[in-house]
This record gives structure tokens, sequence and C-alpha cells, in this order.
């Protein structure tokens, strides 16, 4: 016998549960046995209250135990539950006879089902979270990196702590797409050194040109020849000249970093964001820069600059004295095709990678007066 909410009976041979928390399984296992069959009718030879027959009805369809097989209402559990309605003695079926007609599912059927259900629903989760981590990336890689990380055209940053100073290098570091580059008037400790060549090898990984300049003096410090040998060996670029200004560490056209007072380096930093003000900052680097011999180089200004032609003279000293190359032309009497030929030429021969640059060092070799 079945135990119900006020004892215990039968009534056509059918036993009563109202109430029971074993309802839900007893309704399962009479439609199991009947295979397909009206849950209505079931329930009502089983008396259950009709409160018990909706809970019992709702958590098999939730639990995927049972499934309509009325074409109209095939494939929509919600409908199972609001299909049947409520008659004299408990439950009617529809005016077809076959309204709240259900087929058995098999438990593991069920729960295969309720595990594939989850899986599309855990795949759906992933889908959404690859979007959103997309749209994040392309809110960094084209606005943030593209510059807006700036919160002006002209911003100043005062940086006193050494550990601050530190921490702003390695947030721009991780912002930089084109280039970096840097001067050292003095040599650097075996601690940052290492922090630099692996900052080094991070950015070229990155695409990004790396360019570095030191003094001269310093190169006599074996330790410092030896960081110059590595950073090479990695992939900068690294020149070296008589005189050094001051510390400076240029990111794009966005950041640039420079001493509060070039005579006392620790007394704090300067951050300057913003092409409106890092411009100059890139002036001063690219003089010193064109005015400063690649690194291993090892040789002193040239004289003479035996095998110059009359003519490559000539369109030098035109080059160095701030020429365009259409005037040059005219002044040789050639085409512009054959002076740009010539100059590129020329470039090439003396390591420099632009007009201005080789006008700098046609001087610094002796080529030109």
């Amino acid at each position: 016998m079945i135990t119900t909410g006020g004892g215990t009976g039968t009534e056509n041979g059918t036993e009563r549960s109202e109430g029971s928390p074993d309802a839900v399984v007893n309704l399962y296992q009479e439609l199991r046995r009947r295979g397909v069959s009206s849950l209505g009718e079931v329930g009502a030879q089983l008396r259950l209250s009709p409160e018990e027959y909706e809970r019992c009805r709702g958590e098999l369809t939730d639990l995927g135990l049972i499934v309509p097989t009325n074409p109209a209402q095939h494939g929509a559990r919600a409908e199972l539950r609001a299909g049947l309605r409520e008659g004299q003695g408990g439950r009617q079926v529809d005016g077809d006879g076959d309204g709240d007609t259900v087929a058995v599912i098999d438990p593991e059927i069920a729960l295969l089902r309720l595990l594939h259900r989850e899986r599309e629903q855990l795949r759906e989760h992933l889908d959404e979270a690859d979007r959103a981590y997309g749209t994040l990336e392309t809110l960094a890689g084209a606005f943030l990196r593209a510059g807006s990380l700036t919160r002006s055209d002209a911003d100043v940053e005062l940086l006193s702590d050494y550990r601050r100073i530190q921490q702003v290098l390695e947030d721009i570091t991780d912002v930089i797409q084109h280039s970096l580059a840097s001067m050292h008037p003095t040599s650097l400790v075996r601690e940052v050194a290492e922090r630099v060549l692996s900052r080094d090898r991070r950015q070229i990984e990155n695409g990004v040109r790396v360019r570095a300049m030191y003094s001269e003096r310093v190169v006599s410090v074996p330790e410092v020849a030896e960081l110059l040998r590595r950073r090479v060996e990695t992939g900068v670029e690294v020149r070296i000249t008589p005189a050094v200004p001051m510390t400076m560490i240029i990111a794009d056209a966005q950041f640039a970093m420079v001493p509060v007072d070039p005579a006392e380096p620790m007394a704090g930093a300067v951050l300057a964001r913003g092409p409106a003000l890092v411009r100059s900052y890139i002036a001063l680097y690219e003089h010193c820069w064109h005015t400063a011999s690649p690194y291993g180089d090892g040789s002193a200004p040239e004289q003479g600059g035996d095998g110059l032609s009359e003519q490559q003279r000539a369109a030098l000293t035109m080059l160095a004295s701030g020429m365009k190359d259409e005037k040059i032309a005219r002044g040789l009497g050639v085409s512009l095709r054959t002076v740009s030929r010539m100059l590129s030429e020329l470039m090439q021969e003396m390591g420099a990678t632009s007009r201005f640059e080789a006008g700098v060092r046609a001087h610094r070799l002796g080529w030109v007066d």
C-alpha cells in the first residue's frame, strides 16, 4: 500500500497517494508500466490531489522523464504543464481525447539528454565569453594602444618614487607598438641591466624597433660593454656618442621620460604624455642619434672619402646643406632619377637611413667641407 496524507486505502484496486513524497515515483512507475497513456487518467486513478498532480507532472517534465505525444504539443514541455484542463474528479483530457497523452522516457536516456542540454548551454556561454573577449581585445588594441591612453594632447606627471618610475616603465612597455628609443649618460648596475635585456627581448619579439645611445666614456666599463654586446645580439640598435645630455626614454610618439634635474639623476623623473610634448624630445633624440656612431665601429672619423667621384662629392655637399633632390639634380645637370639613385647608393655605403643622417655622417666622415 502507499501511504497517504491521512492514511492508507485502495479504490478499484488502485492504490491512492495524496501528499506522499513518493507520489512522483509512483506516478512515473505506473506510466512506465503502461508505456504510452493519459497522464490525467493515471493521476486520477492514483487519486492525486490537484496540487500533488501538478507537482508530479512538473517534476517529471523538468527531468525529461515524460514527453507529450500529441503532435500539437510534442516538444513543448511548457504546454504539457498547462495543456490539461481540470474537471470533475480532478483531470479531464482535451476534446480530442488525446491532449494529455505522454510517453515515458527511460531514466538513462533522460539523463543523457539533460547532459547534452547542459553541454549546449555551456557551449553557448563559452561562445559569449569568446565574443566578449574579442570585444575587449579590439578595445585594447584599436583604442588604448592607438594612443587614447594619453589623458590629453599635453600632460605631465612628476615621478619621485623609484618604484613608481619602474612601474611606469613597465606600463609603457606593455603598450608600445612601433618604437622605443633611449639614451644613457651613465652605466647601469647588473640588476637593472637584466631588466633592460628582458624588456628588449619582449619588444623585439613584438616587432618594435629598439634604439639606445650611450656615452663613449662608459663603454670602457666591462659590465657596460657586455651589456651593449648582449643588447646588439638581441636586435637592439646601439650607438655611442661623445656626450649624452641626459637620460631619456621615448615610446612611440606618445610617452617621454626625462629626469627632473639632469645633473641629479636621483631627484626623480618627468613623464610627458601626448605628441604635443613628445615631439620636442624626439627631435633632440634624432639629432643626437644621427651624430652618434654605431656600437662596434671602433673607428675615428675618416678623412678624404677615397673612391668618391666629383659628382658624388658635390651631391653630398648639396645634400648636407639641406637642398632637395630636385635642386641637386638641377645643380648637377642630371635627371632626378639619377640623383635619387646616387644618393641611395651613398646612403647605403654610409649606413644612413635618411637624407638628414647621410648629410650628418658625410660631415663626420670628412667627405664634405
